[in-house]
């Protein structure tokens, strides 16, 4: 009984659930959705694409992307720099990130290039979408994306590697 429990929708709302409310609460955390590069003044790393990436390690792409939808809206709603009021800087990007990170999983099994597939994925995405829409030019878009990118994937390689040492012990995933 335990074994069906473990395989059915209610688990993988749950997962959804969970890791999408997750998202939010980084979202509007200071230091938590944001952490500063004390090296660069002014420049934070987002970690708010982790919950998507660790949907797609411990569910699949489906789930990935509706918590990606979730972090995407929060994205939207929260509009800060005013160019996240577009939705196809905040929210299409963020839908993208699910699919890639399963696939580079599924590939390889290995949450650090997942991680990393991820990070580049969300960076690329919302970056491109800036530049196509006129928001920023491409000297200033590929300053950010070599800064803040490089941070970004460094941290949440380290944190997806993490979590997910820390629940295949526990849980013998």
């Amino acid at each position: 009984m335990e074994n069906l429990f473990l395989n059915s929708k209610t688990k993988r709302l749950a997962v959804a659930g969970m890791l999408g409310a997750f998202s939010v609460v980084l979202s509007v955390t200071p230091f938590l959705g944001y952490i500063p590069i004390p090296f660069l003044v002014g420049v934070n790393a987002t970690t708010m694409h982790i919950p998507i990436i660790i949907a797609a390690i411990l569910m699949d792409a489906k789930v990935a992307t509706f918590v990606g939808f979730i972090f995407g809206v929060s994205s939207f709603l929260r509009a800060t720099p005013a160019f996240f009021s577009d939705p196809l800087v905040s929210i299409l990007p963020r839908l993208l990130i699910g699919a890639a990170t399963y696939y580079a999983y599924k590939a390889t099994k290995s949450s650090v290039f997942a991680a990393v597939i991820g990070t580049i994925t969300n960076t690329v995405g919302v970056l491109t979408m800036i530049y196509l829409r006129g928001y920023l030019p491409l000297k200033i878009v590929g300053v950010i994306a070599g800064v803040n990118g490089t941070a970004e994937v460094i941290i949440s390689a380290i944190i997806v590697y993490s979590i997910m040492k820390i629940l295949k012990s526990k849980n013998n995933l």
